[in-house]
């Protein structure tokens, strides 16, 4: 069910003991045992617990299988859907079924639309959604709603399907009936990320979807209702634009709209992209350039003028970029690299690396920064552009054997990061390395220095390269080993609403720890906190209108420590202010996380959910790329 969240204590002492309010949940030693074999991955060893007397454990057997995803388990399942008297343990089975797809789980999850309670019928639209193959998507076209709660999950049914591709013109227009005012919050805000993710044919959703991004009286519907704007390339669609752009305060709506403008001719939204990169928010000109980035293919003289007056260095990389690629000039090449070398900002000199990639004539450049800078952000930045380079339309075809030296003196260097970014290049069938390199020993040594879980981001592309060379098309994927059991002494001494002080150099957020929902990932957490391992890390990726991240030692987003943790799934959703685990995959989670600017529900369970921020979105919203936290620490009071 969308909105699902447990009741929390008002007490926030850390050493929660017996007949402490603040006790989490696992005093209980029965949930312990659950949620290791969940941490193991032992499906087998949760079966008997779906049939315990107690629905507690009952349901926390059910939703133990929403992370594991085995398959074998939908039937059984299936059985818990259909004959569970307690409705929570069957809206935590419909959850696991829509989390492993297959056909027993669609089998499982049809019967249940029958079920007399709302809530466990809205968790199974959903489910279904993320599960029904195309053929069978008729049970959600021709499904009619009973009551507001089964509206609002046909209508998350719906955003599912059109995530996966499979909305026809028929749901599309029972999507923009959930637009309506009269539905609740939750069913519109369902239909509004159909429109903003779905790709959508026809006109029939267009007077809906207007009014919806001019004026839904929730500001979260909005933002989704706008960016879902770019698809109606019209003149109303452009006018509501306008008058959004001039009008809205919030500047997440500021930002879709600048990217709904990608959907316009540039003759109509040149005045309006011009304006919105000198936006009172840094991060609404930061989303208008990378917006022009996809679509401008001719020079405006305005671009080169604003990247020289810039005050952000985000927006002056971008421009800059921009021009590059439009209208190449050694002269502005020389200007991008006189800025980079008075630069002290590590971050501000990684993206105008960035802009120097538009220019095959760089290279050599690049080429001399990661082999000489020794500054992982700067490495792995030069190591992107080199790749860049590569693939540019116009990069000429008798460098390649160049290229094949520089890629091989940069992975002889060692570094985890720039081998799997160089490696990429390598497994690329259309850059031609193939008829390069007859020995490919070097690749083999280098993976001799990696490891698994540390290095399964650089292993990963590594092994496609050696794969592909020799003739073995793609290598096997990689999954991480369990290395890292739940630390349960710690789990049980956190209370179940601890809250966390987040000092950083832009203000304070306060966030409260998920513990009886992510156990494992809070104590990691924790575990990290008392360790100070946090203190002096940069947030090193800042997507306006998404998400903050931080965490990683490096800096440049590649940095790991030498172990993993399991994801734990679970029914909570990605909203404004959800604290999610970092990962490259299930169970490659570790040091890494992310705060979300604004509802992200193509997140939900897929990433993990441990904590929400109590206070302090305005810190949130005011972070940049370079900003750094200076102390993490537990409030005990």
């Amino acid at each position: 069910m969308r909105g699902f969240f447990l009741a929390f204590s008002a007490t926030f002492s850390l050493w929660a003991c017996a007949g402490n309010k603040s006790l989490n949940k696992f005093s209980n030693d029965v949930l312990i045992e659950i949620a290791t074999y969940q941490d193991r991955r032992l499906g087998d060893s949760v079966y008997h617990y779906l049939n315990s007397k107690d629905p507690r454990i009952r349901s926390a057997a059910a939703l133990a299988f929403g992370s594991i995803q085995d398959t074998a388990a939908s039937t059984s399942l299936g059985n818990l859907l259909l004959e569970d008297k307690v409705a929570d343990v069957r809206e935590n089975a419909a959850f696991a079924l829509g989390q492993t797809p297959c056909i027993a789980s669609v089998n499982a999850l049809i019967p249940a639309l029958e079920d007399s309670d709302s809530q466990v019928v809205c968790e199974v639209l959903e489910s279904l959604g993320k599960t029904l193959p195309e053929n069978d998507i008729n049970v959600l076209k021709t499904y009619t709603p009973t009551d507001s709660m089964t509206r609002e999950g046909l209508a998350w049914a719906f955003y599912r399907l059109g995530i996966r591709g499979l909305a026809d013109s028929v749901i599309i227009v029972r999507s923009a009936e959930f637009l309506n005012k009269n539905n609740s919050l939750q069913t519109r805000l369902g239909a509004a990320h159909f429109f903003s993710r779905a790709s959508i044919i026809g006109k029939d959703f267009e007077k809906n979807l207007i009014e919806t991004a001019l004026h839904d009286p929730s500001t979260e519907v909005r933002i989704a209702a706008v960016n879902g704007l770019r698809k109606l390339k019209d003149d109303s669609a452009f006018a509501a634009l306008k008058l959004i752009l001039a009008s809205e305060k919030d500047y997440r709506i500021r930002i879709n709209g600048a990217r709904a403008l990608q959907g316009f001719s540039l003759d109509k939204t040149k005045p309006l992209f011009l304006e919105l990169l000198k936006d009172r928010d840094a991060q609404v000109g930061i989303a208008t350039s990378e917006a022009l980035i996809s679509v401008l293919k001719e020079p405006w003289p305005e671009i080169l003028d604003l990247a020289r007056h810039a005050t952000n260095w985000r927006i002056q990389a971008n421009l800059y970029q921009i021009y590059l690629t439009v209208s190449p000039s050694k002269d502005i090449e020389n200007e991008i690299t006189s800025k980079y070398k008075a630069s002290n900002n590590v971050y501000q000199k990684a993206w105008l690396l960035g802009s120097l990639s538009q220019s095959v004539e760089t290279y050599s450049f690049l080429q001399n920064e990661l082999m000489m800078s020794g500054i992982f952000v700067i490495q792995t930045s030069a190591a992107e552009g080199l790749v860049a380079i590569n693939r540019n339309r116009k990069f000429p075809t008798t460098r390649t054997v160049e290229f094949a030296e520089i890629y091989k003196q940069a992975i002889a260097a060692g570094d985890p990061a720039v081998t799997g970014i160089v490696c990429q290049a390598l497994a690329d069938p259309t850059l031609g390395y193939k008829t390069v390199f007859k020995n490919i020993d070097f690749l083999k040594n280098a993976k001799q220095k990696l490891s698994l879980p540390k290095d399964i981001e650089s292993l990963q592309p590594l092994d496609d390269a050696i794969a592909y060379l020799e003739g073995k098309g793609k290598a096997t994927p990689l999954k991480n080993r369990f290395d890292h059991p739940i630390d349960w002494e710690k789990v049980r001494r956190i209370a179940k609403s601890q809250r966390v002080l987040v000092r950083t150099s832009k203000g304070d957020i306060i966030i409260r720890l998920l513990v009886d929902e992510a156990p494992g990932s809070v104590a990691n957490f924790v575990d990290l906190i008392e360790k100070k391992y946090f203190d002096k890390k940069f947030f090193h990726r800042v997507v306006p209108n998404f998400v903050i991240q931080t965490g990683c030692y490096r800096g440049d987003g590649f940095g790991s420590e030498d172990y993993s943790i399991r994801s734990e799934f679970s029914r909570r959703n990605f909203t404004t202010g959800t604290v999610g685990m970092a990962s490259a995959g299930k169970d490659t989670e570790g040091t890494q996380w992310f705060i979300t600017h604004s509802p992200a529900p193509h997140l939900d369970g897929r990433y993990t959910i441990f904590a929400e921020v109590e206070r302090g979105m305005d810190t949130v919203h005011k972070i940049e790329m370079g900003d750094q936290i200076n102390v993490i620490s537990l409030i005990h009071n």
